[in-house]
């Protein structure tokens, strides 16, 4: 009879830790804003690709066989039509969800400089602006600027 009370007990342990539980508001959440994303792409995205004269592939087919039987179509036209759907998506998040909330966020990766760099002599990861490498104690060259004549 113990040994049940402890598996239960080791149960509500796992299901109460905070891990399972943010994941599982990620997901409601994740599949909420999927909601919100498809709307926005169905409803208001694509209608406008039309303005641009996209064609729809969902037709398109390659008969397979004998033409009488339908099982032998490959469909390709709803694979392309999903990969372009996918990029729309893609772009349309990165653009419109992702950069401004790096902005706003203050994270704007691109325009960082990097803060280490490798030292040339055992390899190690030191300040961009140091002069003697912390971890051999060499002293660390400054690479100069070579323009490449073509």
């Amino acid at each position: 009879m113990d040994a049940p009370k402890r598996q239960l007990s080791d149960f509500k342990k796992f299901i109460l830790r905070g891990s399972v539980i943010d994941l599982a508001v990620g997901v409601v959440i994740g599949a909420a804003f999927g909601a919100i994303v498809t709307s926005l792409v169905k409803d208001i995205v694509t209608p406008l690709l039309s303005l641009i004269h996209l064609p729809d592939f969902s037709h398109a087919v390659v008969h397979v066989g004998s033409k009488k039987s339908p099982n032998g179509d490959v469909r390709y036209g709803e694979v392309v039509n999903a990969v372009i759907s996918f990029l729309v998506i893609s772009a349309f998040i990165f653009f419109f969800v992702v950069r401004p909330l790096n902005r706003l966020l203050g994270r704007d990766e691109d325009e960082k400089e990097p803060q280490n760099r490798e030292c040339p002599h055992c390899l190690s990861s030191i300040p961009v602006k140091a002069s003697v490498c912390s971890f051999c104690g060499r002293d660390i060259e400054e690479k100069k600027a070579t323009r490449t004549r073509r």
